[in-house]
């Protein structure tokens, strides 16, 4: 098997949810909104953000800032609050130094997820990544982690690993991909679901014990 590791972003490199209260704070104290719009925007932008939201933002608590005005100040604050800790750059680094080729491979809007990449120091830390706002696939679908393969040079038709919080896209989209899958549970028990949900080759507690299991295997030629 070649040495191609594919990462999910949030919740899995960094922690989404803790960056997202923050920004939902400052963004609305910057504007003087009140507890009504940061329950809202705590719900609504709890799995993802994109314009539209807040082009209803806008007109739910008719506000003056025009939509792009808004998106702009949501992506520069949400960017500058999430942080990647600096074992998991680490862990990067060294499994690139070990012939590695890394990418990252998000579902999200295109600038925002790319913005997240360059302020936590990640995108220094990998060799590609692919987000599906790009192109408008999204994980489960595979087609995201076999365009991030290409832009690492690699075929994914030979094989890595995906490893990612999510069963339903992440352990989804690299078991369709045909690659080997880690959940990375965030100390979550596994949840129920009517029909099952993917299994995973392996279950990490976090991002750390994820890349420590990639750096322990035998060593294979690039």
């Amino acid at each position: 098997m070649q040495r191609l590791a594919l990462f999910d972003l949030d919740n899995t490199l960094v922690n989404r949810r803790r960056a997202l209260e923050a920004c939902v704070s400052a963004f609305c104290e910057e504007r003087a909104l009140g507890a009504e719009v940061v329950e809202w925007m705590r719900g609504a932008l709890a799995q993802r953000a994109y314009p539209s939201d807040f082009a209803e933002l806008r007109e739910r608590f008719r506000l003056a800032e025009l939509v792009e005005s808004l998106w702009a100040a949501y992506v520069r604050t949400l960017a500058a609050n999430v942080e990647c800790p600096g074992e998991i750059l680490d862990g990067l680094d060294q499994l690139r130094a070990q012939g590695w080729s890394v990418a990252v491979v998000t579902n999200g809007a295109e600038d925002i997820q790319r913005a997240k990449l360059v302020h936590s120091g990640i995108a220094s830390c990998i060799n590609a990544y692919c987000i599906s706002g790009e192109f408008g696939v999204r994980k489960p679908d595979p087609l995201p982690l076999q365009v991030a393969a290409r832009r690492c040079g690699r075929d994914i038709a030979d094989g890595g690993w995906m490893v990612g919080d999510g069963l339903a896209t992440d352990v989804a989209a690299g078991r369709a991909a045909g690659l080997h899958t880690i959940w990375v549970s965030n100390g979550k028990p596994r949840p129920e679901e009517p029909g099952g949900w993917p299994e995973p080759d392996r279950i990490a507690p976090h991002a750390l014990a994820a890349l420590n299991h990639l750096l322990s295997l035998p060593g294979t030629p690039r």
